[in-house]
Order: C-alpha cells, then structure tokens, then sequence
C-alpha cells in the first residue's frame, strides 16, 4: 500500500486540558493510554496541555533536546510560547505545555473568524470559556506549526490531531482552516447538556427522547459550549464518545452520530505484583485502621469490612447520596439480622471537601477523607493524618469492596480502577463501565462486579440493593471473597488498554481516510457541514 493511502498515523497529536493537568477523569485517560501510544508509535506521540506554573511540573519534566529541529526552524517572531518536555507517566510521551496569554486582543477576531466558518456562536460565553477556546486555538497554531515543518521534510507524511472535550475544539477547527492535511478527531467524555441536565436535577432519562440539545442549551445557559461542542462533532474528521451511553446522548443532544465508539482501558503497570501488592495491601489496611480508629475513638474489629467511595463532589451523578443513604440500611438490616459476622463496617468516604461529623449506625460507620490522596500533607490537626502519605491508589488495595452507584457516568473509572487493583465493585447501568460490564456477562458480586439498574424513579430500589449486596458481600466465606478478587482482577484484564486500543487505531484510520479523501483543496476552501 503506497503511503498516500495509508490509515495509520506517523504522529499523533492529542490535546486536553488535562494534559499534565490533573483535574478529573480524563486525565486517567490519557495519561494511562500513553503507554500503549508510545508502544505502537514511539516518540512520534505529543500531547499539548495547558502551561500551569503552579502545578504542572508535578509530573512534567522539561526537556529543551526534543523536536530540536522544529524549534530552530521557528522565526524569531513566532507568537508561540511553550515548554517542551516528558509526562511523567508510563510511556513518557513528548508533551508541550502552552501559553495563550498573548491571543487575549485577538479574542473577537477570533470568535468572529469561527461564527463565520464554523457557525460557532460564542456571545453567549461565560466561566471558562474564553480561557479553553483561546488556549485550543494557541494548541491549533502550534500544531499546526510542528505539521508544517514536517510536511516540509515529507510531504506523504500522516498525521492525526486528537482534541478532548468541548475545551479543546478551536485546535480542531485551526487545523481544519489552516493544515487541512491533518486528518482530525474530536471525543466527547460526556456532552455539555447531558450533564448539565443531570447536575440540574431534571429527569435525564425518563424523558431522554424529549429531550432537544439546542433548546436545553438556552434553558440551562450553555449556548457557546453546548455550540462549539456541536460543531466541532459535525466538523471532525472522526467523531467519536467513550461509551454506548453518551453514544445515545450525541445522537440526541448533539444531531450527530458518533463514527465509533472507544471505551476507556486501564494501564496494568499501575498495579504492583505479586509480594510488593500484597506488602502494600497490608501497610494501607494498618494505616485504613489507624485512621478509623482515631476518627471512631476505639478499636476496630479485626476482619471488619472496609468499603470506599471515591470521587468529586457530585452527590447525585456519583451517587454518593445513595451510597450514605445505603450505609444506614445497611445498618439496619445487620441489627435486625444479626449476621454471623463478627467485625465492623467501615466506609470511607473519599471525596475531596466533602467533610462531616462521623456516621455511625449499628455496627457501620462512616470515616471521611475530604483531601486529593496525592501524597500531601494533611492538616496537622487532622485524624486521619496515618492516610496522609497515600496516594489514592495505593489506599485502594486496603479496602474489600468499592461502590459507586452512579446516576450520570459516562464511562466510570473508578470502578474499573478498583478492580485492577483487586477490589470487587458494585456500580450501576448509567455508568458507561457498568453497561459495558453487564454486557459481557458481569453483573453481579460474585463476578468481581454488581451492576445495579438505575432510573429517573427507583432511587429507594437502589438503596435496598446496593445494601443487600455489601450484605451479600459480608456473609461471604474467605475462599468466596477470594475468588471475587480474582474475578474482579480478570475483569480489569478485558478492559486494559491492551484489549481497547484497537478501537483508536480504527478512529485513525477513520480520520485519516476522510481526511485524504476531502482532499486538500475543498479542507482549505472550507467543506459543507456533514
């Protein structure tokens, strides 16, 4: 095959603004993705993040040596300002840090340039969308630069740029204007106007089907990014979404098909083996208990139970309201029911500042966790300081069960973490995880994962059996609790990004052949909405 027509990229770029930027759920994304990239496609992988001082050198480590060429061939007046080097996770792909700083007195221009090209309508903008559309356009220039110079030394070269989110869809639309050569993706996590109507509290599923993005976006004030997130699915070369379920919302919410759908793995090397898992296992179960027992005032049983919840605090979509709620019938049905176990329960709560008096009812208690578990220093006043040199990772390994009950996740990696590290999970069907895990077959304790069904109207249904199956759970001999562990663990093994990977070199092949085929005169002109 000549290497005009070929469908796997030479380079690729990706951008979000979580590229060494650890602010949610894609930043384990892509930062557990890039090894399985750097395999395939070795240092021919560049993810472009934002430029945060501040925070970024936590796993960034500047590297002047690299793309040598490239930056000697800029002219002395280029508005480009960045930092090259290496994301310090597995893989350590090539990673340029940008600064959009000096786009500010073009930001009308700007957005007039995208009305007029693109129909993006960025009036109603507000938050943070000037900050994310002018640091993507500052990306899409400096793609656009690094393209240039490699089509300079190879002109059959492929190339594919990858934008995350709508944060990240004006790198899209440069290219497409500017480099059309670029074959182009854009993944929505999860639509602007699914999770503003979950996090409103309206009824996202009983009347899904009702439901029209345009019109939503003015009800709930999401005009410009519910706008730009729209075009930029319908501009891209290869839309596409993380789940079967967020497929449904951009055929609904956003009048466009995805071309494929690309589940989230995990990156197996996050997890030690062997005897380093299981010393590490046994030093955060001492340090889960010291913390419990400085925050309870008392000795915790020995073979209690400890459970977890871990995530933002969005207490409706994560389902932390279900999880408390279970927690007390849980409660319940142990005192009504006297089970022939003899420890606690002891749940802990780890989510960022969301910070209470203990919980206790019967014989389950509630330990809260309101700081990121990045290894920080807790306050000196805090009880719970034995957890502070954890990482939430590694306090994984010390728990037994993990529940996220979700109403809105759109794909759900926390469920998928925790049984990579060997810990059986109980999670929902509106978690795109969930689905996906019910789908092959995985659905209930035994299996490593219980898959809970979730409506707009069964919140008590909910309750009852997430608490019947941390109870179901409890009841269980050692060699049943084992087996789930390596159910649980075989799981994760489905779902790594060895087993997932195969469906980016297809979104590739996706972008590269619309690409070629649009050709590079009609890209230049400007194509008709798809």
């Amino acid at each position: 095959m000549s290497k005009t027509m070929q469908t796997q990229p030479d380079y690729i770029f990706e951008t979000s603004w979580e590229v060494c930027n650890k602010v949610g759920g894609i930043y384990a994304v892509l930062s557990t993705r890039a090894a399985s990239m750097q395999k395939e496609h070795p240092n021919q992988v560049i993810f472009f993040g934002p430029d945060f001082y501040e925070h970024s050198d936590i796993d960034f480590k500047e590297d002047k040596s690299l793309l040598k060429d490239w930056q000697k061939s800029l002219k002395k007046d280029s508005p480009l300002r960045f930092r090259i080097g290496r994301w310090l996770v597995p893989g350590e792909p090539i990673a340029i840090l940008i600064k959009w700083d000096y786009l500010w007195a073009e930001k009308d221009a700007i957005y007039a340039w995208a009305w007029n090209k693109y129909g993006v309508q960025s009036h109603a903008a507000y938050g943070d969308y000037d900050e994310s559309c002018l640091f993507s356009y500052a990306v899409g220039q400096c793609m656009s630069s690094i393209a240039s110079f490699l089509y300079r030394e190879d002109p059959e070269t492929q190339i594919v740029a990858h934008a995350n989110e709508w944060q990240t869809a004006f790198m899209l639309f440069y290219l497409e204007d500017y480099c059309p050569q670029v074959g182009t993706l854009f993944t929505t996590h999860a639509t602007s106007i699914g999770r503003s109507i979950a996090g409103n509290g309206k009824p996202l599923y009983d009347y899904f089907e009702g439901y029209n993005g345009d019109q939503m976006a003015g009800e709930l004030n999401m005009v410009s990014k519910h706008s730009v997130e729209k075009m930029a699915a319908r501009y891209a070369d290869c839309f596409t979404t993380v789940s079967d379920l967020t497929a449904k919302e951009c055929k609904q919410l956003l009048d466009k098909e995805v071309d494929i759908v690309t589940p989230n793995g995990f990156e197996p090397t996050y997890v030690p083996k062997g005897k380093a898992f299981d010393a590490l296992r046994v030093k955060t179960r001492q340090a889960l208990t010291q913390a419990a027992e400085a925050v309870l005032g008392g000795k915790v049983p020995q073979n209690s139970l400890y459970i977890g919840i871990a995530g933002r605090q969005e207490w409706k979509n994560k389902g932390i309201d279900v999880f408390m709620d279970s927690l007390l019938r849980l409660g319940q049905k142990i005192s009504e029911q006297k089970p022939d176990f003899k420890g606690d329960v002891i749940a802990f709560v780890m989510v960022p500042y969301l910070d209470k008096p203990v919980l206790r009812i019967g014989r389950v208690s509630a330990v809260f966790v309101p700081y990121y578990l990045k290894g920080n220093p807790f306050p000196a006043d805090s009880p719970i300081k034995a957890l502070e040199s954890f990482r939430y990772y590694e306090l994984l390994t010390g728990l037994d069960l993990t529940v996220f009950p979700s109403y809105y996740e759109p794909w759900g990696y926390t469920p998928l973490e925790s049984l990579a590290f060997h810990v059986p999970t109980i999670t929902t069907d509106k978690a795109g995880f969930g689905l996906w895990a019910a789908n092959k077959g995985f659905s209930t304790i035994d299996k490593g994962v219980a898959v809970i069904a979730r409506t707009d109207s069964n919140y008590h249904d909910v309750v009852e059996n997430v608490a019947q199956t941390i109870y179901a759970y409890l009841l269980m001999d050692t060699a049943q609790k084992t087996a789930a562990r390596k159910a649980a663990v075989s799981i994760a093994k489905k779902a790594d990004w060895q087993s997932f990977f195969q469906y980016y070199r297809k979104a590739y092949t996706i972008a590269l052949t619309n690409s070629q085929s649009r050709g590079k005169a009609s890209a230049s002109n400007g194509r008709s909405k798809k």
